[in-house]
């Protein structure tokens, strides 16, 4: 009895995340500016803020910074809690590396908490000092 309680949830288990993911996908998709950031606890510089771009199309990430351009994919996870967002760069200053990431869309506005330095994946949306936790809180653009 057990055994057909656990292989039931196993079958049904992936149809009930199927579409949480693929609506997560759906709703990042777009143009994003963030409106706030902060690094390490301290506020991100304004003029650099302001410089920033991100755009998320199918499974992958275009962000610009100033006038440089890094290239990747973007995998989530939909259904940990809170979801989870892996970036692997492949082309740009962050090629080869994998970013570690925590998500939350509602709407147009989108709050991402990454972990630059790779180590570990951010656990709540706070930028903790002395660390290499990035805050971001975005605003999608409208075409």
């Amino acid at each position: 009895m057990l055994f057909k309680s656990l292989l039931t949830a196993m079958l049904v288990f992936p149809l009930v995340a199927a579409p949480t993911l693929a609506a997560d996908k759906d709703n990042l998709q777009g143009i994003w500016l963030p409106t706030s950031a902060e690094l390490g606890g301290q506020p991100f510089p304004e003029e650099v803020r302001k410089s920033i771009q991100l755009e998320i199309k199918d499974d992958g990430y275009t962000a610009t910074v100033g006038g440089m351009v890094d290239r990747g994919t973007v995998k989530l996870n939909a259904s940990a809690k809170p979801p989870q967002m892996d970036i692997t760069g492949v082309e740009g200053p962050n090629k080869g590396k994998t970013i570690l990431a925590i998500y939350e869309c509602q709407g147009d506005t989108l709050q991402v908490c990454y972990d630059l330095s790779g180590a570990a994946r951010p656990t709540e949306f706070k930028s903790a000092a002395n660390t290499l936790q990035f805050l971001v809180t975005y605003q999608r653009q409208k075409r």
